[in-house]
């Protein structure tokens, strides 16, 4: 049965704010398992050497959180794998590859991953080939290191590659991966016209991960500032037998960032309500 222990804190919405004030409040307000976001300048790809990421990982077990997943920026920066620039798109490849490294000393199993995209106007079909054929490499190099890879279906503001389950589900018999799986985002999966119950059918036991976020019906929204049916959302997920990580990813809508813990507070407490209520 699903259940709150499920929901793992992030630091998603605490880009202004030491990484150890988001620990702490994680640590107060129940977690016991964290997704980091690689944001600059806590945790930015590019600068972070492997003893900064074991002191992390150290300053996350003190305070009783296990690092499930690691998520680097790549979609505001300019990180993008199916970049038509073979100079962007190699770049983007090393990126992730460097993540994945730095996911191990973090000892998180999960590395994160989105599709990038193709120029607008391009076929659509040179543009997946170059993400499928990205993916595969990350997913390889990811694989060597122990690591399982998460693909996230986007908005399509934020991608013309991977925004449904009907997507996903063909990236994934593309790239032919075996660590490769799916992540759900709720506010993506509205936006696309998709259910729980329809990801679940398209993917099956390849749905490993959830970012449990309210929208209206975009947005990263608290739970209650935005529309999605939260209650819904949570019985469809047990239904589908689902156990892995739940994460609610807020980011600077509604001054979030500004001051992230009341948020979270009021979308921990409406999940912990909402599965009370079964």
């Amino acid at each position: 049965m699903l259940s709150l222990v499920q929901v793992s804190g992030s630091n998603f919405s605490y880009q202004h704010r030491p990484l150890d004030e988001c620990f702490d409040d994680l640590a107060a307000l129940g977690r016991t398992a964290v997704e980091l976001w690689g944001i600059a300048p806590q945790l930015h790809v590019p600068w972070l050497s492997d003893a900064e990421a074991r002191a992390v990982r150290r300053g996350a077990a003190a305070r009783g959180l296990e690092i499930v997943c690691f998520t680097p920026e790549q979609v505001i920066y300019p990180v993008n794998i199916a970049s038509p620039d073979s100079r962007l798109r190699a770049a983007s490849i090393a990126m992730f590859k460097r993540a994945a490294e730095l996911a191990v000393e973090l000892g998180a199993p999960r590395l994160f991953l989105t599709p990038g995209r193709g120029f607008e106007g391009e076929p659509v079909d040179a543009a997946r080939r170059r993400a499928i054929d990205a993916l595969g490499e990350i997913c390889g190099y990811a694989g060597r290191l122990g690591l399982e890879c998460l693909l996230e279906p986007l908005q399509r503001v934020e991608s013309n590659l991977v925004n449904s389950a009907a997507d996903a589900a063909r990236a994934l018999a593309d790239v032919a991966a075996p660590n490769l799986g799916v992540a759900l985002d709720t506010v993506a999966m509205a936006v696309a016209g998709d259910t729980v119950d329809g990801c679940f059918a398209a993917l099956g036991d390849r749905v490993r991960h959830v970012h449990l976020v309210d929208g209206a019906p975009a947005g990263h929204l608290a739970w209650g500032d935005g529309e999605l049916p939260l209650a819904e959302i949570l019985r469809a997920l047990d239904r589908n037998g689902y156990e892995g990580w739940m994460t609610v990813e807020l980011f600077g809508d509604g001054g979030y960032a500004l001051d992230p813990r009341p948020a979270l507070e009021r979308s921990y407490a409406a999940i912990e309500a909402a599965l009370s209520a079964g």
